[in-house]
């Protein structure tokens, strides 16, 4: 796959549409063309859990002045065009950005979604590589990776694993 976008969101808690902060990055003919990563503010005024938090770094006081996600999809969907998306754990990311199009009546057009996760517990033998998290799976693959838990940089990190993988 020479052409797709990876993607990572981050939310505020345990429900879907509390995306506070996304990431993309766009590859074209196999290399890294363009970034995406933009702060959210999750509505309705959902509370940031602690652990969450603590997780990935953000809060209320840094998505206070954030836009929702209904613009931020807007400008998000342009920047993905017609190309297939690519995540680390799909099933979390597809099912946030899903909730959250649904909760402010976004058609959703449900464009083909492909997996880094999926794809390394089915090509890479578990007694090669001690577990398929994005950083040790990044190690495993020698890819550089800082900042984990950060939407750009693990959407970044999503890109180059899908262009050794996939």
């Amino acid at each position: 796959m020479d052409n797709f976008v990876a993607i990572d969101v981050e939310t505020a808690n345990n429900h879907p549409t509390s995306i506070c902060a996304i990431g993309a990055v766009k590859v074209e003919n196999g290399c890294i063309t363009d970034r995406f990563y933009e702060l959210v503010r999750p509505e309705p005024e959902y509370y940031f859990r602690y652990f969450t938090e603590n997780i990935h770094g953000i809060g209320m006081k840094d998505t206070e002045h954030a836009r929702l996600f209904c613009d931020v999809w807007t400008d998000l969907a342009e920047f993905i065009g017609d190309l297939p998306l690519v995540a680390h754990n799909k099933k979390f990311d597809r099912n946030c950005i899903k909730a959250a199009c649904r909760c402010y009546g976004i058609d959703y057009t449900d464009p083909p979604f492909y997996c880094t996760l999926e794809k390394a517990r089915r090509t890479i033998p578990r007694t090669l590589c001690s577990s398929f998290s994005l950083p040790h799976l990044a190690e495993f693959l020698g890819i550089p990776f800082y900042n984990h838990h950060n939407a750009a940089s693990d959407a970044e990190c999503a890109a180059k694993i899908a262009m050794a993988l996939l």
